[in-house]
């Protein structure tokens, strides 16, 4: 079983935990997991019937209906790209659909709150900055980030204000299967897959000399558990690495699991108006209140993600 060692780790009683964004990339491995540790999930998202986050009376009645001990708030926008195109549709899910959330969860009495922001939030950062921390300054560059700052304020809020049991998390980037070729590395990872049916060997990719610090999603969501189990109310985490990479290097490592030889083209349509040159985080404080660190190397998130592209089209 995938997930065997987490549930020989688990020590608290099950409990019903409710999952905006189940439907989504991090939302279905969130689930998956919460199943196997035994936990009763109410698992709702807009695609599939949900409430409808900006929609304050729709986000009431499901949270009232499902009366959940634990939320984990993944719902809202997540493509940092899209979000210069649709800034107010992005803040208004982003920002006013965690306020919507947190009303309904204190409403209903539950007993902790997850809230997922970004490490967008930190936009700009030097090179003398980093690693970065969670006292780091927040400099949000894009309208994405500034969506999550306001919701990463909102859950601080509800702890200060309310008392509700809000812990937030900072996520930097995270990889795997299942996420959208919207994204860096299931984008270049499709394109390989579509010329090895094709027979074609260019990549079209844009900027390259950007860093990143990236996790592999699975190990993500069980950072998310372990922070609702062992994490202290009201205050903030990064779920990251610690290593930053290349995104020159990860089309590399992907190019070199291609079935034939293929080269890497540059695309200005691919480049976004503001692209942060490098991301690099500081887990120290989850390792320290959880004891959490990443299981999955690179090299087999990377291969996972390729062979899943590879099985999709290959069933088209």
């Amino acid at each position: 079983m995938y997930w065997a060692a987490e549930v020989a780790a688990v020590h608290s009683p099950a409990v019903r935990a409710l999952v905006t964004g189940a439907n989504g990339f991090v939302g279905r491995h969130l689930v998956e997991l919460l199943t196997v540790l035994g936990e009763e999930v109410i698992a709702i998202d807009r695609s599939t019937g949900g409430a409808d986050l900006t929609d304050r009376a729709a986000v009431a009645h499901e949270v009232a209906a499902a009366r959940p001990e634990v939320i984990y708030h993944l719902g809202g926008a997540s493509d940092v790209g899209g979000s210069w195109q649709r800034p107010t549709e992005t803040f208004e899910t982003n920002a006013n659909g965690t306020l919507h959330l947190l009303l309904a969860a204190r409403a209903v009495g539950a007993r902790r709150v997850l809230v997922v922001s970004s490490a967008d939030v930190y936009g700009k950062v030097e090179p003398h900055e980093l690693p970065i921390t969670e006292e780091s300054p927040l400099r949000p560059t894009s309208p994405y980030a500034a969506s999550k700052v306001a919701a990463d304020h909102l859950g601080q809020q509800a702890w200060l204000g309310h008392g509700l049991e809000v812990l937030r998390v900072r996520a930097f980037n995270h990889i795997g299967p299942g996420q959208s070729d919207r994204f860096v590395v299931p984008a270049i990872a499709e394109r390989i897959a579509r010329n090895e049916l094709t027979g074609g060997h260019e990549v079209p990719v844009g900027n390259l000399t950007a860093r990143r610090d990236i996790t592999d999603v699975r190990d993500v969501v069980r950072a998310y558990r372990m922070l609702v189990e062992s994490g202290a109310p009201g205050e903030v985490y990064h779920v990251c690495s610690g290593v930053d990479v290349e995104i020159a290097d990860l089309a590399d490592r992907l190019l070199s699991r291609a079935r034939h030889p293929m080269h890497l083209v540059s695309d200005p349509a691919r480049l976004r108006p503001v692209d942060l040159e490098v991301l690099r985080g500081s887990n120290d404080k989850l390792r320290a209140a959880t004891g959490w660190q990443p299981e999955h190397s690179l090299d087999d998130t990377l291969a996972d993600v390729l062979d899943e592209w590879r099985t999709t089209l290959a069933r088209l």
